[in-house]
């Protein structure tokens, strides 16, 4: 249930804080007052649009928060407004409105005041037919063949109905994946070829260079016998010579081993043509990939893996594509069958509907109304393959009519009643009501709020009107008082009760005739409360 209702800088009520308590909640007040704003106060904590024109005059920003108890758990809403946007929390934390939405959905149900006129739209007939429906599987039967359907039209879509173009498509990504294939360049070996290119391009000059640095060292080899004998000579005249002697020494041994290794080299560095010729051909190939796939060998292999993938799928819509036209066929099928089951369901939950919502609309003020809802076929579209139209009398001498054309403003709120309740509210445990009353009075008003306090022995109900005889069977009331720029909130107990319905009764609140009026409205209300009937 809702507990408690918190709003600032919402229209012309500057702040305001309310607690609602169980069963049926009336709010009322003057004509302008800001009562409607109650409602859209909780409108905002379901996730509805927010719009900026809610901004009142008393600051930069409006801010709702509201307190429910959800399966025992209690939970806190809020919802602020500024000029530039939204924002919505849950316990506190920052969310998307969305979520507000979700965490609701089931759990509150907002019957407004132009709700009357929706019946005159053959989609908001449809969904109290599926809200009787309830769990039918013929409803969820229908969803899956219609996204049936559209999964294989889909498929045509993507396949444009041109095979040739999507087996050129395959021929060219196949070759490409092939040429690539084929190449197999490990990562690295780009890197790998240059060099080697490098040094079989070079291999004839390496060569005479490696043979020019051999002539040059077997001289600087041959004049350093003399220098070493020297140094030899010197450390046997001077011990304190030897370290050069050494050096001198070492130095000989170098280029002894220097020679050697250079004769190996030199021997080994020989020019091979044919070996050059394969690494620039590689090369070569490597340079055409680059400028078909990607800058490197590592582009080219991410290229490669999306092209199998599109293969893949190229070669899986071909293979279905075979198999299509049976394919949407049986999806076509199914879903008409699906049409006609859903179809003879919704004329089901109508009939059980019309002959509910009769019964209401009796206690109502009709003496014999008649409602009837047809359900025609139609072409399948993603809610049913069904035509519905309500059709009404307010005598069943009358010929029906569409309600938009044969209804008052009076009747359509005595009929919206009596479809809700006939139809049921589904799960939700809060249905609010803003002045569906409209047109609405005398002993029919007193039928209309023994209706509503009847549907609220189970649920909470919040009824925004302007009724007394509706206010009067209410379990609390709130009132909404307006002056000047200004609207206050408050919670009205039983004396306080008493001047509102007064008020609400002849204008005058503190009027003696008024209050006793209003206690005898109040005492019939109470004595008149019994348990709703099933249906």
């Amino acid at each position: 249930m809702l507990d408690e209702l918190s709003v600032s800088n919402l229209g012309i009520i500057e702040t305001a804080r309310v607690g609602f308590m169980p069963g049926m909640v009336v709010v009322s007040g003057e004509t302008g007052a800001g009562k409607t704003l109650m409602l859209g106060a909780l409108r905002m904590l379901t996730g509805a649009p927010a719009r900026s024109g809610l901004i009142g005059p008393h600051g930069r920003e409006t801010r709702v928060e509201g307190r429910f108890f959800l399966d025992g758990e209690e939970v806190v809403f809020a919802r602020s407004i500024h000029p530039g946007g939204s924002r919505a929390y849950l316990d506190g934390r920052m969310v998307p409105a969305r979520a507000l939405a979700e965490r609701l959905d089931g759990v509150v149900e907002i019957v407004g005041q132009h709700d009357p006129l929706s019946l005159t739209r053959p989609r908001a007939v449809r969904g109290l037919i599926d809200l009787q429906l309830g769990s039918d599987p013929v409803l969820d039967a229908y969803r899956d063949a219609w996204q049936a359907l559209r999964e294989v039209e889909a498929v045509r879509t993507e396949l444009g109905g041109d095979m040739r173009a999507l087996a050129r498509e395959m021929d060219l990504v196949a070759y490409q994946v092939d040429e690539i294939d084929r190449a197999d360049f490990r990562l690295g070996e780009d890197e790998e070829l240059e060099i080697e290119s490098k040094r079989l391009g070079n291999a004839e000059e390496v060569a005479d260079l490696m043979a020019a640095a051999h002539r040059d060292l077997n001289i600087a080899r041959d004049h350093i016998g003399p220098v070493v004998d020297a140094a030899r000579r010197i450390r046997g005249l001077d011990p304190a010579q030897g370290a050069l002697a050494e050096l001198v020494e070492s130095l000989e041994a170098t280029l002894t081993d220097t020679l050697s290794a250079m004769r190996e080299a030199w021997e080994g560095t020989e020019p091979d043509p044919e070996a050059l010729a394969r690494i620039n051909q590689r090369l070569n190939l490597l340079g055409d990939l680059r400028r078909k796939y990607g800058s490197g060998i590592e582009e080219i292999h991410s290229f490669r893996r999306r092209a199998r993938t599109r293969l893949a799928e190229i070669e899986g819509l071909v293979e279905r594509a075979s198999r299509l036209d049976t394919e949407h066929a049986t999806a076509t099928g199914r879903l008409l069958e699906a049409g006609r089951e859903l179809r003879l369901a919704r004329k089901e939950a109508s009939a059980r509907i019309v002959e509910n919502a009769c019964g209401h609309l009796r206690e109502l003020g009709f003496s014999d109304p008649l409602v009837r809802v047809e359900v025609g076929e139609a072409e399948p579209r993603s809610f049913g393959a069904d035509t519905v139209q309500l059709l009404f009398a307010s005598d069943s001498r009358l010929v029906p009519g569409p309600v938009g054309k044969v209804a008052s403003g009076g009747e359509l709120s005595r009929l919206v009643l009596a479809l809700r309740l006939a139809s049921g509210t589904g799960a939700a445990r809060i249905v609010a009501f803003d002045e569906i009353d409209a047109g609405v009075g005398g002993t029919t008003a007193l039928a209309m709020g023994s209706k509503l306090a009847r549907l609220s022995e189970d649920r909470q109900t919040v009824c925004v009107s302007h009724l007394p005889q509706v206010a009067a069977f209410a379990d609390s009331h709130i009132v909404v008082e307006r002056e000047g720029t200004r609207a206050g909130v408050r919670l009205v107990e039983e004396d306080a009760r008493l001047r509102e319905l007064s008020r609400m009764l002849s204008g005058l609140a503190d009027s003696e005739q008024g209050h006793h009026h209003a206690r005898e409205l109040r005492s019939l209300a109470l004595a008149s409360r019994a348990p709703l009937p099933t249906a």
